[in-house]
């Protein structure tokens, strides 16, 4: 690959993490419910259960503790350096600010953590990439307003941010202000990215669901994040925001022109949709007849649409994991997804999970996303989850590697073909809590930690083959990516 296009020089190396996952520490300093605390652990068999009233007797809580990335961050962070990253993807939890996600004033010992973990990324002159709302919404917001169908919540995260980019006007340039905002577009999203729980709700993948609401609170979510742009600008005007989209690259099954009409209107609809909000500042033309369509109803203003069109993006940030296929057919064998399942592609391979590994469909995925906004562009999140074994001090995860390396290639094809792409951090930079199933077992990190999906384990961190292969890589700019 010698002859195509080098990274460039200026190249974002580095990895993932979201608070919720990591850090633990639930009723330390001050520290607030937010949603992720009250969900159960899972399993892809057993899903995840939401406890309006937590039962630590019934049931185990993985966020309570996650990896304890809180009293661990010092360490992890000189981990982070080790491997020569030069940014670092992390959220902010709401309610260590805000405990209840309404006060009037934020609790100063939930600030000084996050001055500390900045100061710390600092001193290895990482850059911090920080998403303000990572599924950390606060559980009290949820009981006040049913979450962000609320218009309130616009002003409760200004609120937040308000106090974030004054705080860190010189410490963090790259903002994303929601994580995967277009999961609103499907049922799954109510809880995680709106903290909206329906009547009828119990399980994480069996939720009761209102359109209207729904589509409510992603609008508000526009809002929010046009609103933190331009604010954020007025602070700093070197700050960068991006959108984050969780791309589902959709493919026909077949070359049917009914699998092929699918594919595009669920392309449109689940990547397309929130990307074009954001980049482009208007709502599409698409989305307009689909809530004609299915009797899709809510408020929008015309101050919302100024605040949309004037408080556009500076960057494409997306996670890519999979690919799926789309069909007509109702007998197609399925496969799940991250937010989405779909048809199985016979052409490619799948995790445990059921997640199909598909690299070219990374480049496939870069040049539509450039080719349709034109703008700098960000693969935030991208990693294989896997049941990695601890064997006296080493996690050989050959299979990660093979996985990352395919993807880096296509990512480098990419360049070649002319897409700007200006950073990658992958998910994750350690092990940690699991969104879909709450397992810890169902790992993604470099860094192993020596947790189960019971709470059981020492906490202590070691260091994976993928470890020192992403430090190689690292070091030379994506050119070495030999593993031996």
């Amino acid at each position: 690959m010698n002859h195509l296009k080098k990274f460039p020089e200026n190249f974002l190396w580095g990895a993932a993490s979201a608070a919720n996952q990591c850090e633990g520490a639930r009723n330390v300093h001050g520290k607030g419910v937010s949603i992720s605390d009250v969900m159960t652990s899972g399993t892809h068999k057993s899903p995840r259960r939401i406890t309006p009233v937590m039962d630590e007797h019934a049931y185990f809580y993985p966020s309570h503790e996650a990896v304890d990335f809180y009293h661990h961050y010092k360490e992890d962070i000189a981990l982070c350096a080790e491997m020569g990253f030069n940014i670092f993807r992390m959220s902010v939890n709401w309610t260590r600010i805000f405990p209840n996600g309404n006060e009037a004033e934020p609790n100063e010992e939930g600030l000084k953590f996050y001055d500390s973990v900045f100061s710390e990324l600092k001193k290895y002159n990482i850059e911090p990439l920080v998403t303000i709302y990572h599924n950390e919404n606060p559980f009290q917001l949820t009981k006040e307003c049913n979450g962000w169908k609320d218009r309130r919540c616009i002003d409760y995260y200004m609120n937040l941010c308000r106090v974030l980019f004054n705080r860190y006007k010189d410490v963090v340039k790259y903002w994303i202000p929601f994580n995967e905002i277009n999961c609103l577009t499907t049922k799954l999203g109510n809880w995680n990215h709106a903290g909206i729980l329906n009547e009828g709700t119990e399980f994480f993948t069996e939720q009761a669901d209102d359109p209207s609401s729904r589509f409510a609170a992603l609008h508000h979510q526009f809002v929010a994040s046009a609103q933190a742009v331009r604010l954020g600008r007025s602070i700093n005007p070197d700050f960068r925001f991006g959108t984050m989209i969780c791309h589902i690259t959709v493919y026909p099954l077949t070359c049917s022109p009914d699998d092929i009409f699918l594919t595009q209107q669920e392309d449109l609809m689940r990547n397309c949709f929130s990307g074009d909000v954001q980049v482009k500042g208007e709502y599409p033309y698409y989305i307009k007849r689909y809530f004609e369509r299915n009797h899709i109803a809510f408020e929008i203003t015309e101050q919302d649409l100024t605040d949309i069109s004037e408080g556009t993006v500076d960057f494409y940030s997306f996670s890519y994991y999979m690919s799926n296929c789309i069909t007509a057919q109702k007998d197609a064998a399925q496969v799940s997804g991250n937010v989405m399942g779909g048809a199985k592609n016979p052409y490619l391979k799948a995790t445990e999970w059921d997640w199909q590994i598909d690299p070219k469909g990374l480049r496939y995925t870069l040049n539509h996303v450039y080719d349709r906004y034109h703008i700098p562009v960000m693969i935030t999140e991208n990693g294989l989850g896997a049941r990695d074994v601890l064997e006296n001090g080493r996690v050989h995860d050959s299979y990660r590697i093979d996985y990352l390396r395919r993807h880096i290639e296509q990512m480098r094809l990419a360049i070649d073909d002319g897409v700007d792409l200006i950073g990658y951090t992958p998910w994750s930079a350690m092990d940690l809590v699991s969104v879909s199933t709450g397992e810890i077992d169902k790992r993604y990190g470099f860094i192993y930690v020596d947790r189960d999906n019971r709470g059981n384990g020492t906490m202590k961190r070691y260091r994976k083959d993928s470890f020192y292969w992403y430090k190689q890589v690292i070091e030379s700019n994506g050119e070495n990516l030999s593993f031996h």
